[in-house]
C-alpha cells in the first residue's frame, strides 16, 4: 500500500480527497529538490489532521517515495508506478507457464530475454511519440 493511501486513510473521510490532492502536488514537480520541498510543505500543512504515527511514517518515507525523481524525466512514467513492471512480470509468467518445462537454463534466459527486449522496444516507441 502506498504511503499516500495510508495517510489518506488516516484522515477523516471528509478530508481524504484534500489530503490526496495535496500529496499529488509533490509528484507533479519537475525536479527532486522541488518535489522534496513540496512534500515537506504538504507534510506541514496536513500534520494537524493526521495521527502522530502517520506523520512519522510520512516523514520517514520521503526518500523512498520520491526516489524515482532521481531518474531522467522520460523514465519516470514507468517508475512512479509498479503497474508496468507487474504487467511485465505477469507476461513473463504467462509465457513461461505455456512452455512448462524448460530443457535447460539457457532456454529460460532466451525466452525471458526476448520478452524483456520486446518490452524495451515498446517502451522506446512510446517515449518517441
Amino acid at each position: 500500500m502506498s504511503v499516500a493511501v495510508i495517510i489518506a486513510v488516516g484522515v477523516k473521510s471528509d478530508g481524504r480527497r484534500v489530503v490526496s490532492a495535496f500529496i499529488a502536488t509533490a509528484f507533479a514537480q519537475d525536479t527532486t529538490e522541488t518535489a522534496s520541498s513540496r512534500w515537506r510543505t504538504v507534510a506541514d500543512q496536513i500534520r494537524p489532521r493526521v495521527p502522530t504515527k502517520l506523520a512519522t511514517i510520512r516523514d520517514d518515507a520521503e526518500p523512498d517515495v520520491l526516489a524515482y525523481m532521481t531518474f531522467p524525466k522520460e523514465h519516470r512514467a514507468k517508475l512512479h508506478s509498479t503497474d508496468p513492471i507487474e504487467r511485465l512480470n505477469g507476461e513473463i509468467k504467462r509465457r513461461t507457464e505455456v512452455v512448462g518445462i524448460f530443457p535447460n537454463d539457457a532456454a529460460i534466459v532466451r525466452l525471458v530475454g526476448a520478452l524483456l527486449l520486446e518490452q524495451n522496444d515498446e517502451w522506446a516507441v512510446q517515449r518517441a511519440r
